[in-house]
């Protein structure tokens, strides 16, 4: 990880009518970093991915995502990224090839670059001789560790991971996890959010998001000492139980 920004935000607010989903969030992301942004259901995490994705535009306030601004450029920003939702992304009934040439199609590869990423990415997986099985008929840690392989296939800038281990088994989330690492070492940037507080420590700086305001963002050690906790877990119910306007004090 080094110190260039890859996202930045400044002061983004985003109202639904009189709602404010997201307040007055100020952060930047680093290139290479594994940054965590978790919240309570509610918090305004989704809506903020959805800013920084280029599906959604800001209230107000200033957002550059890959260096391109979410009000002007979003379609070079949607060209930058990959993406992979908390519900599965792949086509169940089409095969691991041809999910693997629909998406790469969609982000604009020649049928020559496909072919070979495609075979490299079987090889990595050890899955060579599955290219022509249905989606469907994989266990659900291989559908996700396909959908990250997928989702960084093109070799964006920036991967959004929405709660991406939800459901699978320990075993399983550490080997995505383990993906993740390479994919960062490869200068890719992380964008995660996840329900499971352990996974929270595996990231290089964690943002905790209450009632759609930021109300921490350190490293996980940070946290702990900021907070005087044992674990992230016991950092994040303090930050949700407190009433906003006490986050900090004691």
């Amino acid at each position: 990880m080094n110190k260039t920004p890859i996202i930045q935000v400044k002061n983004l607010v985003k109202k639904f009518g009189n709602f404010i989903a997201n307040d007055n969030l100020t952060f930047d992301v680093y290139k290479g970093e594994i940054f965590g942004f978790l919240g309570a259901n509610g918090a305004g995490k989704t809506t903020a991915i959805r800013i920084l994705s280029g599906l959604s535009a800001p209230t107000s306030g200033k957002v550059k995502v890959a260096g391109y601004d979410v009000y002007r450029q979003t379609e070079q920003i949607k060209k930058n990224i990959g993406y992979m939702s908390q519900k599965f992304s792949l086509y169940e009934d089409l095969t691991i090839r041809e999910n693997i040439r629909f998406y790469a199609g969609i982000y604009g590869l020649s049928r020559k670059v496909i072919n070979e990423r495609t075979d490299e990415l079987l090889s990595k997986l050890n899955i060579t001789n599955l290219g022509d099985k249905l989606i469907s008929s994989l266990p659900l840690g291989w559908k996700q560790k396909l959908a990250f392989s997928i989702a960084i296939f093109h070799k964006p800038e920036i991967v959004f991971l929405d709660e991406p281990t939800g459901g699978v088994d320990p075993i399983t989330r550490r080997q995505f996890w383990d993906m993740i690492y390479d994919a960062a070492n490869e200068s890719i940037t992380i964008f995660v959010t996840t329900h499971y507080m352990d996974e929270a420590e595996y990231c290089d700086r964690v943002s905790i998001m209450v009632d759609g305001r930021i109300e921490a963002l350190d490293s996980p050690e940070g946290l702990k000492n900021t907070y005087k906790a044992k674990n992230i877990d016991e950092v994040f119910l303090k930050l949700a139980r407190t009433p906003i306007g006490e986050v900090g004090r004691g």
